[in-house]
């Protein structure tokens, strides 16, 4: 698949009736960055989750809440925004209605088949092997007695993951066999509504590596062209991501080996974007993980380390625009997670963190936690990778995150935002409240102006 497609050559307004739209399916941590990196080259952002108050929802121009796994809900969206592109942020939408959308004309990114064949491990096993691309073996288990099964086929230890693609969520390292149960559990806990799990056999690799691939146009030639990051490292934790860091270090032909298979699996998919490429590495020799049509959470930390963050990279290679992935600096980050759960959150510790030397912190907003659930990153930069990683560590230490205390005003009587798991009924479209400052209709130009 290697269809160029249109450059955005020109770009409207947001809100008025030349604005260029992008229709947002998820609106996490990730969404948010998306929403700034559109809205910084002028786009108007439509976000999309199942609750009210999601990261997202709370930068873009409209939102709405609705379930984005319901064919119908997605269609009637595309109907009433009419956007110019359809964004997914996550592996969970309806592929069958991406495609219908795709048939009228409207850009779904990076396309309607790439997101249908990357929403499960199952297709992605099967076009990387299509290809010949290097792979562990594996089994599905839908029962924990299945489960049982691979596990006797396979050996110990082995990896169970959830049968969608999500970065690290739920992965588990299966060690004995008094596990098979828990982990059965843990994992299908994060898994879709089928409730499969892919048991892979174990490699024994030195480290793990996120590749970015970002599919454009190259200026020079016209033609389709694909760049890659520098590697990222990262490590996870009982199943999620706990830091990553970029560079990585790796030998000469084991980048070459990881830029190869990258290459080759986005080539395959196709479309315009950013493809984040999951990989094992055991000394020059490269095994292909998983790969997301979309910015992956180990790659946030571009937002300090490139010159472009994976988000700005993504929408620049949307619409066609000239792609730079030089890195600026080495970084690392560190994600916060809560560890309990809460209806009302705050955060302590901020001035502390912040103390540490070329530190930021970046909170995701979430309105709502759950033990482990992901609410922020600790990102730093440094002459090497080493302090960086220190320093990041050090500086996520001093934050907490806790129950919140309510404020007052409006929000005192505040009911808790429903879960994401709670059924959807309908659309429903987030009004903007009207402003409380009157202002005087003969001023006719801004502070700004």
């Amino acid at each position: 698949m290697t269809t160029v497609g249109d450059i955005a050559g020109q770009i409207g307004t947001p809100l008025t009736g030349s604005a260029t739209k992008v229709l947002l399916l998820g609106a996490g941590e990730l969404g948010k960055q998306l929403v700034i990196a559109f809205q910084n080259l002028g786009l108007e952002v439509h976000a999309v989750d199942r609750y009210a108050g999601a990261p997202a929802q709370q930068l873009a121009h409209f939102s709405y809440i609705a379930d984005i796994r319901d064919p119908q809900k997605v269609w009637e969206l595309t109907e009433r925004i009419k956007p110019d592109y359809v964004v997914p942020e996550v592996e969970t939408v309806a592929v069958e209605t991406l495609k219908r959308i795709e048939e009228f004309g409207t850009t779904v990114v990076p396309s309607a088949r790439a997101c249908e064949l990357t929403q499960s491990r199952e297709s992605v096993r099967e076009v990387a092997e299509s290809i010949g691309l290097p792979v562990t073996a594996y089994r599905f288990a839908e029962t924990a007695e299945e489960l049982q099964e691979a596990v006797g086929e396979l050996g110990l230890p082995c990896i169970v993951k959830p049968d969608i693609t999500t970065s690290g969520k739920g992965h588990v390292l299966l060690k004995e066999e008094e596990e098979i149960e828990e982990t059965w559990a843990m994992v299908r806990h994060v898994s879709t509504d089928h409730k499969r799990v892919v048991v892979e056999r174990f490699v024994d690799f030195d480290y793990e590596v996120t590749l970015l691939a970002v599919r454009s146009i190259d200026p020079a030639t016209g033609k389709m062209a694909t760049w890659f990051s520098e590697p990222i490292g990262h490590r996870h934790e009982n199943g999620d991501l706990v830091e990553s860091w970029q560079p990585m270090a790796m030998s000469e032909d084991a980048l070459a080996n990881a830029r190869s298979v990258a290459a080759r699996i986005s080539n395959e998919l196709g479309g315009r974007g950013v493809y984040g490429v999951e990989l094992f590495v055991a000394g020059d020799e490269v095994y292909f993980s998983s790969v997301s049509p979309r910015p992956l959470d180990t790659a946030m930390l571009t937002g300090y380390t490139q010159r472009f963050s994976e988000f700005e990279l993504h929408v620049r290679a949307i619409l066609g625009f000239p792609i730079d992935v030089t890195l600026v600096s080495p970084g690392a980050a560190v994600i916060l997670h809560a560890d309990a759960e809460l209806d009302d959150v705050s955060y302590s510790g901020l001035d502390a963190a912040l103390a540490y030397e070329e530190t930021d912190v970046r909170l995701f907003g979430k309105p709502w936690a759950y033990a482990g659930r992901r609410m922020g990153m600790v990102a730093t930069t440094a002459e090497d990778v080493e302090t960086a990683r220190d320093r990041a560590a050090l500086a996520a230490a001093k934050i907490t995150v806790e129950p919140g205390s309510s404020s007052g005003g409006d929000q005192a009587d505040a009911q808790p935002v429903a879960p994401a798991g709670s059924p959807v009924s309908d659309i429903e479209v987030i009004e903007v409240p009207e402003p409380v400052v009157d202002v005087d209709p003969k001023l006719t130009r801004s502070a700004d102006d």
